[in-house]
């Protein structure tokens, strides 16, 4: 292993934040007990606010690097549980935002925060999949979890286009249920029929029915977006339904009431993909390789090198990027 490597480092210079590629040494990680060699990291909506002047303090202990998710080898470590050689994922624990993350050619972190990689993902695909596709996976898991079967009626999915929103819908596909895709963007109605939705439905119609309680049209959900949105939705949940929150891209509130959750027994489940325990990862990620075949991967995935990640980074603020953005760290 070298002992300089490369990174898209961010800290402050005469009080200026700035953000680039720059060779740094080993003494330049933070603690851990396990050091990896990075292949690849992915885009996720939190990178592109890092990328992009470190929005809402994404970042919070600089000098560091962005990117909340990676996959790599392990190059050292002193947890008996890995070794030198295997293949890992890191998601979550605050990488990329209390703790220098998967921009980057070497990270050190806790080995309680690493899973082994399965052994039907390659690690390219695993970071097709990333933070988003663990995300979608759990909100899956939790509806299942609440009752909520393919048998029990249509599933909405908000953000469609988006990671989160695109791994979401091919899961529920092929799990059998009959997915109501939601999007901004109607020009994406056959890219998201042939992700696996049955019925498209546009953003601002979906804006538009604004009673506290609508005729129930749904068995569950997946938000990805909060809000307004959010709020509709779960006045339109089917008796006993569920709703897995998972995102906030449209705003922090929720002007609801409570006539959905008291007239029609309706739940609202919280997804954190952050603290989520190992088991529950472990479980899901074996599960995201049974359930995606490698083509199907990269029918989803576009793969830019850290050098290319400033045009992404501001598209998926302007909900502007299909799928998923896996960045190659190996290539700058």
């Amino acid at each position: 292993m070298s002992n300089t490597f490369k990174a898209l480092r961010a800290e402050l210079e005469s009080e200026e934040l700035t953000i680039k590629i720059t060779e740094l040494g080993l003494e330049n990680l933070p603690d851990g007990d396990t050091t990896i060699d990075v292949h690849y990291s992915s885009l996720n909506y939190k990178d592109g606010m890092a990328v992009n002047g470190n929005k809402a303090r994404i970042m919070r202990n600089l000098p560091m690097s962005p990117g909340i998710d990676l996959a790599g080898i392990i190059s050292s470590t002193s947890d008996n549980n890995f070794k030198k050689g295997d293949e890992v994922i890191v998601t979550g624990w605050g990488l990329g935002e209390t703790h220098s993350g998967g921009y980057s050619q070497i990270v050190r972190v806790n080995s309680d925060w690493i899973i082994r990689k399965p052994d039907n993902i390659s690690l390219k695909h695993t970071m097709s999949v990333g933070t988003a596709g663990l995300t979608a996976m759990l909100s899956i898991i939790e509806l299942e979890n609440s009752g909520i079967r393919n048998s029990s009626g249509d599933i909405v999915v908000t953000g469609a286009a988006g990671g989160v929103g695109s791994l979401s819908i091919m899961l529920l596909s092929k799990l059998g249920y009959s997915v109501t895709a939601v999007t901004g963007r109607m020009e994406l109605e056959e890219y998201l029929k042939d992700l696996g939705a049955t019925n498209i439905m546009s953003r601002d119609d979906l804006l538009a029915m604004s009673r506290p309680l609508n005729s129930g049209k749904w068995a569950g959900a997946i938000d990805t977006v909060g809000s307004t949105l959010l709020a509709n939705i779960l006045s339109a949940i089917n008796y006993g339904g569920s709703v897995a929150c998972c995102g906030n891209a449209s705003g922090n509130d929720l002007p609801t009431t409570v006539l959905p959750f008291i007239l029609r027994k309706i739940q609202l489940i919280g997804i954190d993909s952050v603290y989520c325990p190992i088991n529950l990862r472990n479980d899901a990620w074996q599960r995201l390789g049974d359930l995606i075949a490698p083509e199907e991967f990269e029918n989803i995935t576009n793969e830019v090198s850290l050098n290319e990640i400033e045009k992404p980074a501001k598209l998926i603020l302007e909900g502007k990027v299909q799928g998923r953005t896996v960045v190659n760290i190996k290539d700058i």
